[in-house]
């Protein structure tokens, strides 16, 4: 579920930057990297919004620094390691820090719930600064398991949501997550080094990292997108009762509304090429999904 920026008059901005400046991680914290998954502000209760900036702030902190040119391996992971011990000591002058004080230090079990989500993004961190290849399918669910579901996972513990939301919040989320891969699979290798698709599938197809940066997709890597997206369906298939099981209005309209765009946006990546074109949903597609994310939120 993507979260948007809150403006200093309370309305929504939604999070926009380069594609290819970005992990993964913090890409579905970004609004899944801005155009795809919006939603306003006002769907937050006004009580909420401070918590939901201040884990904005912290994933970005955490994305800058683990996609920082400028540091080795070793020196993004002592930045991280700063994050967290702000976020679980409350010691350091950070945004980790910042979101424990939001969250009262973890103090009431939604509040802990929510942290503890939170320091689960560092495990995907961690990985990203030293560069990552997936080596097959379950290599990259476990990758999502920390760079994904935790998004899902934060905003209903805030929201005091109950347990049964959880696997079907996990499975939207993973959906999002390599939904925005395969949008981004050329900048992700030339500009991050980075490959999410499945090392395995990309074999047995005859895809080479190289394909990733060409003009166009060849058949063997268009097989493998193919491939994947059958399994982004699986998951969104699994994730299709999630707002039905959402008690707050407003999050059970933003759950509906990114279901839509997801959807739309698996079908527009199996209809054209990702290494060609940007793939992304239309303005009908938006105003479609908003519409029913509005009914849902009655």
């Amino acid at each position: 579920m993507a979260i948007v920026e809150a403006t200093k008059d309370g309305r929504a901005r939604v999070m926009r930057s380069a594609a290819a400046a970005r992990n993964p991680a913090a890409r579905l914290v970004d609004a899944a990297r801005g155009e795809n998954f919006p939603v306003a502000s006002r769907l937050i209760p006004k009580r909420l919004r401070g918590r939901v900036v201040a884990f904005y702030n912290y994933a970005r902190a955490a994305d800058d620094a683990a996609d920082d040119p400028w540091k080795t391996p070793e020196q993004r992971l002592e930045r991280l390691a700063d994050l967290e011990r702000g976020l679980l000591e409350g010691t350091a002058a950070n945004p980790g820090a910042t979101l424990r004080r939001a969250l009262a230090d973890g103090s009431a079990p939604a509040d802990a719930a929510a942290l503890a989500a939170s320091r689960d993004l560092l495990v995907a961190f961690r990985r990203d600064a030293g560069g990552i290849a997936c080596a097959d399918w379950d290599d990259l669910q476990t990758y999502c398991t920390f760079s994904a579901r935790p998004v899902g996972r934060f905003l209903l513990a805030i929201h005091e949501e109950a347990a049964d939301t959880h696997a079907p919040s996990d499975a939207l989320c993973d959906a999002l997550q390599v939904l925005n891969h395969l949008q981004d699979i050329a900048a992700d290798r030339r500009d991050l080094g980075r490959r999410y698709l499945p090392g395995e599938w990309m074999a047995g197809a005859g895809a080479s990292d190289d394909d990733l940066t060409r003009d166009a997709l060849t058949p063997g890597l268009r097989q493998v997108v193919d491939r994947t997206l059958d399994a982004c369906d699986e998951l969104l298939s699994r994730a299709a009762p999630l707002p039905g099981r959402i008690a707050a209005r407003g999050l059970r309209g933003q759950a509906t509304a990114t279901l839509a765009l997801a959807n739309r946006l698996s079908r527009r990546l199996r209809a054209g090429d990702p290494l060609a074109d940007r793939i992304a949903p239309s303005r009908t597609d938006f105003l479609r999904a908003g519409l029913a994310g509005l009914w849902a939120a009655r």
